[in-house]
């Protein structure tokens, strides 16, 4: 399979050859649910919490004598099987973070690329630099070449100028090859990715 490389111009100046047993099998569609679930559990703050009966206030002293009341023994007013008492096995704060083998997330991140592909949705160009860091400059490239709405940018390593001038456009996100996800190109409408970045994300996809 190949692709065209185009530059800021969107004009043609080489050609990008991907290996068809990386880009074209079937999707799996359930290594990408699995690698997004994932990362948004990993995101979770996981801050919630409910107070158990050593942590609700009051309730030091015993309500009323322990014999001869014909009410049942209670050492505490703030016991959890009455009102205003604790909550048993409430939840409590913590990470929701997991790991997933690395022959998922691989094949996840193939999977996502692969159907990006299919789509149509993937361009490739030559570079992604910016001369003057100049947010409008950027923009009309992007419009140039058929990048809008929300757009992904990879490279193996963006450079700062670029990096500047891209942060202001609202839906554009640049990531470098070596962190990109499968839940950050599964979010986007189109994906533009330097010869490079490909280049090295073919090598850890095989």
């Amino acid at each position: 399979m190949k692709l065209d490389i185009v530059n800021g111009q969107n004009e043609t100046v080489g050609a990008l050859e991907l290996k068809d047993e990386i880009f074209r099998g079937r999707v799996k569609t359930d290594l990408i649910w699995e690698s997004v679930v994932q990362q948004n559990a990993a995101e979770r703050r996981g801050t919630h919490a409910t107070k158990n009966r050593a942590l609700v206030s009051g309730g030091g002293i015993k309500p009323y004598k322990q014999k001869g009341t014909g009410r049942p023994q209670v050492g505490s007013s703030r016991t959890p099987l009455w009102r205003k008492g604790g909550t048993v096995f409430g939840p409590q704060p913590r990470s929701y973070e997991y790991d997933l083998p690395k022959k998922v997330r691989v094949g996840a991140l193939r999977a996502a690329l692969a159907a990006k592909l299919q789509d149509g949705a993937l361009i490739v160009v030559d570079r992604l630099a910016s001369e003057d860091r100049k947010t409008k400059a950027t923009a009309d490239m992007l419009r140039r070449l058929g990048a809008t709405g929300k757009t992904l940018l990879i490279d193996v390593l963006p450079d700062e100028g670029f990096a500047i001038s891209a942060r202001n456009i609202a839906g554009v996100k640049l990531v470098q090859s070596s962190r990109v996800t499968a839940r950050d190109i599964m979010d986007t409408t189109r994906i533009v990715a330097t010869r490079e970045a490909l280049e090295k994300l073919q090598e850890t996809l095989g």
